[in-house]
């Protein structure tokens, strides 16, 4: 049985499918901004670690640390996605963790110290952690699961678009005025989404937990099967995608915290070009996103594999990927290190889409929240790891850039063998009858 025998679907959805595409892809614009305000509370960290380890005496370790803290609880938290879901409903959710976000922002202002940096970023990373399950939870309620790569595309290119628009933008602020201001300006903007969200918001018709209270009898949906949890962690789909998203994410995590000083220190590149460069792996990901989840919605919807375009074609990508990295150390032109670097990590990066789609599309909607929770959870585990484990390298190298490379060579052959392991096991074709059977 697939999964789009199970989900229910309104008829007014069918019977005005343009009024609900526009409905679909408004809200899901809005929860794209979200994920960019998201994934620039992240990224600030890489913006502003050069002038704070100057200003507080921090060494290489001691900021990866702290990269690798917020981490530690943001994959802690992400397990909880399920059971916040069923606790209240999203709009008040997204309210919520908002403005968490933009309180964890402020304590660095009044106090900076290392400890005080450190619980706040601990503190960011238990607000952030469910967010992405919940980001997609929403988002996928507006579209059936053939056509969830491209609206989850632009959920992931808030990464890319935090770090193409807004990080050059809080690069010129931290230059300006400051790092503080960095941390001021995205509290404000993190407060001020909650406004739109209340507006925009409402359920989409395919994830609808629950049948209406007010619907007549014979109007009422049929209640939405479930299935043990078990059954759809130890699909091999589940288990190999989150294997291959653990390795992504470790190099994610490091981008994040680390690019910024790799081509500042690394390279001989100035603060201020480093923070406007931060955005070109993203540029290059959000391209290959876009592309490659347009392409397989597309064939998807006129019956083409889900084996292919959602585990072959993402599998293929992070092997590209983890190359380029492996590839890093014996390259002695800063341009075109840059170069490869932005193009390895660009092309990975079409795994974080398709994977969650193909997630999607192996549990029942029901369960959607709680499996992308825990699937995610473990993708952030990789992040746990690799900010602490780059600032480790740094400091025992012979030189910052010898240190930034050998790096990312370890990610790289992270990827390599986690792309192996996903092109062997991810088949969500298979395993979607494996699990609603």
């Amino acid at each position: 049985m697939s999964i789009d025998k199970v989900r229910p679907v309104q008829t007014s959805v069918v019977d005005e499918p343009r009024e609900s595409r526009i409905r679909a892809w408004s809200v899901t614009l809005v929860l794209v901004l979200l994920n960019v305000i998201n994934w620039a509370d992240k990224a600030v960290l890489g913006l502003v670690a050069q002038p704070l380890a100057q200003e507080l005496g921090l060494t290489a370790s001691q900021i990866g640390l702290v990269g690798s803290g917020f981490f530690l609880t943001f994959a802690v938290s992400g397990f909880f996605a399920g059971l916040l879901n069923k606790w209240m409903t999203l709009r008040g959710l997204m309210v919520l963790l908002s403005l968490a976000w933009a309180a964890t922002m402020l304590p660095m202002v009044v106090v900076a110290s290392f400890s005080v940096l450190m619980v706040a970023r601990l503190a960011l990373g238990m607000a952030e952690g469910p967010s992405s399950a919940l980001v997609h939870t929403a988002v996928y309620s507006w579209h059936p699961p053939q056509k969830r790569g491209l609206p989850g595309a632009w959920i992931a290119s808030g990464a890319s678009l935090a770090k193409i628009a807004v990080a050059p933008a809080l690069a010129v602020v931290v230059a300006t005025w400051g790092w503080r201001a960095a941390f001021v300006t995205l509290a404000a903007v993190g407060a001020a989404w909650c406004g739109l969200w209340l507006v925009a918001w409402s359920e989409g018709p395919y994830i609808d937990r629950r049948p209406s209270r007010t619907a007549a009898p014979e109007k009422e949906t049929e209640p939405q099967p479930t299935v043990r949890w078990t059954r759809i962690f130890r699909t091999p789909s589940f288990l190999g995608g989150a294997v291959a998203m653990f390795s992504v994410y470790a190099l994610v995590s490091t981008v994040l915290t680390w690019l910024p000083s790799y081509f500042e220190v690394g390279l001989g590149y100035s603060r201020l070009q480093a923070g406007t460069m931060f955005g070109f792996p993203s540029i290059v990901g959000m391209v290959a996103m876009i592309v490659s989840t347009s392409l397989s919605d597309r064939l998807l919807d006129r019956g083409a594999s889900s084996r292919l375009l959602r585990g072959v074609l993402p599998g293929t990508g992070l092997l590209i990927c983890g190359l380029a990295m492996v590839a890093l150390p014996f390259i002695g032109t800063p341009a075109l290190a840059v170069g490869v670097v932005s193009v390895g990590y660009g092309i990975g990066a079409i795994v974080i889409p398709l994977f969650n789609a193909a997630i999607s599309q192996i549990c029942p909607p029901r369960q959607l929240a709680g499996t992308l929770g825990v699937f995610l959870a473990l993708m952030s585990l990789g992040g746990l790891v690799a900010p602490y484990l780059t600032g480790v390298i740094v400091d025992a190298a012979s030189s910052p850039a010898e240190g930034y490379a050998s790096a990312f060579q370890v990610f790289g052959v992270t990827a390599v063998v986690a792309s192996l392991i996903a092109l062997l096991t991810v088949n969500p074709e298979r395993d979607a009858r494996r699990v609603l059977g």
